[in-house]
């Protein structure tokens, strides 16, 4: 979809009730993520070996809990209870972490840094698909969860100081891949609104097929490569 949507053309949007039922459940899914999130950084941090290790975590975690604020004041502008809009998403993220539970800190800044990529990727591909306003409030809550660097290079030095952790990282690594697409499938098939949107009974039926779907989780599968790259390990 164009981004010339007009702010007409964005309030005409939530006249259609299933457009409306799936930005809903998109902005519920997103905000718990932020907030599981903000909750496994902040609980991360406090296993941190430093104290700089420690404060550059609860960066990180303050960012998504100010991403969560703003989806939590979204849901509730669109006279929806936010709290309600997540609760249908909780299975789905507790059965996720508790496949991915890290053994090791740097487990943990893995996690962080290609499950959320991962996660983030596959609601940029649907952000494609909504209004200009709302696409807007998606990509801000995706944006970044602080400084990256920080992560990259933490893992990039455990690896010089102990190369024998590549090959676990770099399992650990396809292990969420696997489980983070995974969920990404769940999540769209077990919620009518979101598929609705995926497939354009918004955007003009300008949605995707079955073709499409493919090449969007071949784009992820070449994203999280990339990731894996950046940390100094094999995809």
């Amino acid at each position: 979809m164009a981004d010339s949507t007009t702010p007409s053309e964005t309030s005409a949007a939530f006249d259609d009730p299933i457009y409306r039922e799936g930005v809903v459940e998109l902005l519920g899914v997103i905000a718990y993520g932020e907030l599981s999130a903000f909750e496994r950084l902040a609980e991360d941090a406090t296993l941190a070996p430093t104290l700089r290790d420690k404060a550059e975590l609860a960066q990180m975690a303050n960012v998504e809990l100010g991403h969560f604020l703003g989806l939590r004041d979204r849901l509730a502008a669109l006279g929806v209870d936010p709290y309600e809009a997540m609760t249908p998403f909780e299975e789905t993220f507790t059965r996720f972490h508790a496949k991915t539970a890290p053994s090791d800190w740097f487990e943990g800044l893995v996690k962080a840094y290609v499950g959320d990529g991962l996660a983030a990727d596959f609601y940029r591909e649907i952000a494609a698909y909504l209004d200009v306003d709302t696409r807007a409030l998606v990509l801000n809550s995706l944006a970044g969860t602080g400084d990256s660097d920080f992560v990259v290079a933490r893992v990039r030095e455990a690896i010089a100081a102990d190369p024998s952790i590549s090959g676990r990282l770099a399992l650990w690594g396809r292990r969420l891949m696997g489980e983070a697409l995974s969920q990404a499938q769940l999540v769209a098939a077990e919620h009518d609104g979101l598929t609705a949107v995926l497939v354009g009974a918004y955007d003009r039926g300008n949605g995707m097929d079955l073709a499409a779907i493919g090449r969007m989780f071949a784009r992820m599968t070449e994203n999280h490569a990339a990731r894996m790259a950046e940390l100094g390990l094999d995809s």
